[in-house]
């Protein structure tokens, strides 16, 4: 099968996500979370795909799986639970350790099951691995951004892929015989040259596709430890468990000399940063937005300068729904406003200091708007706010349409949006299941550097709800820096 994909002489690792995101776009092959840009796309037929790990003779006969926590690798793990087998998914970012062991239910059912296989269940239902852990990790199944069917692998930049199977090489859990699998689209199987991978760079040995699968016979070896002059300081400072590592690896003799922090950490942006134009929105360019207006600069500062109180705002919020804030805040979300139509009202919170609507400014460019359908006839609000809060979703504001059936949540930044999303799958009320997706307007078809303003509350339909310009998570890592997949 040809790629679909053509891949530019010359190009980096950058123009092929960059291509490869587009695609997927423009093509409306993904679901959600989107846009996809900057992640491991959750394509459509993801789950398909997954299933053919029960082909794979190197899966029937292992005992212990890794597989990785994004969302189009949900079939993945299922597979892994229903198979009886131990499963292994690393914890977010690296930041408490290196991954934890999922533990259904005993006797669980397969509903249960798949909850497991959740982001959420992953939450839930798991056992931190020490370091000491005895672990033999037989099949890994990793997500990709592009792969080659030489089994040259591209992930989506922040090099966590590579550095987790450097980490477990140290620790032992792999080695040579260890099978590495992927998953993607048809579409992400182009030509990638061998000139763009480097030592540290994983490669896998099956490719799964909704359509094919194939084996990779690759002739690059993969990292054979943690290769700690591409580390700094800083990444040690974001991944405790890195300074065990090293001082366990300088306790056995070996070179754990780091590397110094590249210019490009320290002076911000150059024009080989793609990804970091991508996520803070500095391209040279500037785009017309819904209502004429331009220059992204400008928007940016206004977006910057709202963030951190929106982040600090919502944690308040989270806390004070868990009983931990102060006493006067601890039954409602915040302020009810009666909207001009019957049964349209908003839940809204007030900001700290009496600043509400100078806060509200700076807020509403990265406020994302999710839409929640299918609620049933004689739900009350105070029900919807007791379910988001106990499942950690609560919004910055509750627009409440039962009448129609719906309602809107708006959080702080696609971030938030995209946990809420994640903790709302699978939410039902009064036996009915309710539907929760980004609202219309923040659907599918933006590439990195589009916009869609939110419109002024008096001119927003009651009916529809407009999204912000939206960014990427994890927009604090710098691209191709250190362990860079």
């Amino acid at each position: 099968m040809d790629p679909v994909i053509k891949i530019n002489p010359g190009g980096s690792k950058w123009d092929i996500r960059q291509k490869v995101w587009d695609y997927i776009e423009e093509k409306n092959l993904a679901n959600f979370p989107r846009p996809v840009h900057n992640r491991i796309p959750n394509f459509k037929g993801a789950f398909a795909a997954c299933a053919k790990v029960l082909e794979l003779q190197a899966f029937i006969h292992t005992s212990e799986v890794k597989v990785d926590p994004d969302k189009p690798l949900e079939g993945a793990r299922l597979a892994v639970l229903q198979a009886r087998k131990t499963l292994l998914v690393p914890t977010p970012r690296l930041r408490t350790g290196l991954f934890n062991r999922i533990t259904p239910p005993e006797g669980a059912s397969k509903e249960q099951l798949r909850i497991c296989s959740s982001s959420q269940g992953v939450k839930d239902f798991s056992v931190p691995v020490g370091l000491d852990a005895k672990i033999k990790i037989d099949l890994m199944v990793v997500g990709s951004v592009a792969v080659s069917e030489k089994g040259f692998r591209i992930g989506k930049g922040e090099g966590f892929a590579d550095l987790e199977y450097g980490m477990m090489a140290s620790m032992g859990a792999v080695n040579e015989s260890t099978v590495v699998v992927t998953v993607v689209h048809d579409c992400q199987v182009m030509d990638i040259p061998e000139d763009l991978m480097g030592s540290h760079d994983l490669t896998v040995d099956y490719i799964l596709t909704p359509t094919r699968v194939i084996k990779t016979d690759c002739q690059l070896p993969k990292p054979c430890g943690i290769i700690w002059n591409k580390l700094d300081t800083e990444k040690l400072q974001k991944i405790p468990i890195l300074k065990k590592l090293r001082a366990l690896e300088e306790q056995a003799g070996k070179d754990v000399t780091l590397g110094a922090a590249p210019v490009a950490a320290e002076a911000g942006l150059h024009a080989s940063q793609p990804k970091r134009q991508t996520r803070r929105r500095l391209r040279p360019n500037t785009q017309q937005d819904a209502e004429g207006e331009s220059s992204q600069d400008s928007r940016l500062e206004k977006r910057i300068a709202g963030e951190p109180k929106a982040r600090q705002h919502l944690t308040r919020m989270n806390k004070e729904s868990r009983g931990d804030g102060k006493a006067g805040n601890e039954q409602e979300i915040g302020k009810t406003i009666k909207g001009k139509s019957r049964g349209n009202t908003k839940e809204q919170v007030p900001e700290e200091g009496g600043n509400e609507v100078k806060s509200q400014r700076k807020l509403h460019l990265s406020v994302t708007t999710v839409y929640l359908g299918g609620i049933p006839a004689g739900l009350r609000v105070s029900e919807l706010k007791t379910a988001l809060r106990e499942r950690e979703a609560t919004p910055l504001r509750l627009t409440w349409q039962g009448a129609q059936h719906r309602a809107f949540l708006d959080y702080s930044d696609p971030h938030s949006a995209d946990q809420a999303l994640e903790a709302l799958q699978g939410l039902a009320l009064n036996g009915h299941s309710l539907q929760a997706e980004l609202a219309k307007s923040q659907r599918g078809g933006r590439k990195s550097g589009q916009s869609s303003r939110r419109p002024k509350p008096a001119a927003a339909p009651k009916s529809e709800v407009s999204a912000p310009d939206s960014s990427e998570p994890c927009a604090d890592l710098n691209p191709d820096k250190f362990y860079n997949d």
